[in-house]
């Protein structure tokens, strides 16, 4: 089972790291909210360990954008900010559990192992736009049944899109979503939706995936064109 470990203090993220691994968990770490946030919307993590205080992008921040991006992977704060509304802002900002520093080991682990059997009760979101979809949680693309290999920057073009079928998505959004740290260069969405009609369109002879001129992209059931 894998955990992402978002944590700037580098001493406690590599004691985390020992720690959980012995535990039997398999570990990645990042340093900064950015870097998290990308991590999080592209690996498939059981669960997100997750400071406040971050460089880049605070810890609200990264729980509240994957939380609108229907990222529904359990969320444990650990962070130093320990008031009653610091709590209350993290849970109401999508967070399912909060621990203070110091925390007890002990007890991180035990909240850990509550917060997987929760969400094992709760079955993966699978985005279905006509016979093309998307297991979010298991990073696997399909059309009309089979397997379409994809990169992980082009599962996430395709993720953002399914969750918004038959809407508009601008190129903004796209590079906002898919290249947190990168998110000034079009011709870097332009690149991957070229590479995705290639795998998930052309290679079915189909035409799901549309170019909006002036706003960007829009992936539609073109099944009544059959």
């Amino acid at each position: 089972m894998r955990i992402l470990v978002v944590e700037d203090e580098v001493d406690l993220a590599h004691t985390l790291h020992t720690g959980l691994t012995a535990e039997g968990y398999s570990v990645d770490l990042a340093h900064d909210g950015r870097q998290g946030l990308w991590m999080a919307r592209t690996g498939q993590y059981a669960l997100v360990v997750l400071d406040l205080m971050l460089p880049g992008l605070n810890g609200y921040k990264v729980c509240a954008q994957l939380r609108r991006e229907g990222n529904a992977t359990p969320i444990l704060v650990l962070t130093a900010k320990d008031g009653d509304w610091d709590q209350a802002e993290a849970l109401d900002t999508g967070a399912d559990d909060y621990l203070a520093k110091p925390f007890s080991y002990v007890v991180l682990v035990a909240r850990l192992r509550a917060l997987v059997r929760r969400a094992a009760t709760t079955a993966p979101p699978v985005l279905a736009v006509g016979d093309l979809s998307v297991d979010v949680a298991g990073r696997v693309c399909r059309r009309a049944g089979t397997r379409v290999e994809l990169t992980p920057r082009e599962f996430a073009v395709l993720e953002l899109l399914a969750r918004r079928a038959g809407q508009a998505v601008s190129k903004t959004d796209l590079l906002y979503h898919a290249w947190p740290d990168e998110a000034w260069d079009p011709n870097l969405v332009e690149a991957r939706v070229s590479a995705l009609r290639k795998k998930v369109d052309a290679a079915f002879h189909r035409q799901s995936l549309q170019t909006i001129r002036g706003i960007g992209y829009r992936l539609v059931d073109d099944r009544e064109r059959d």
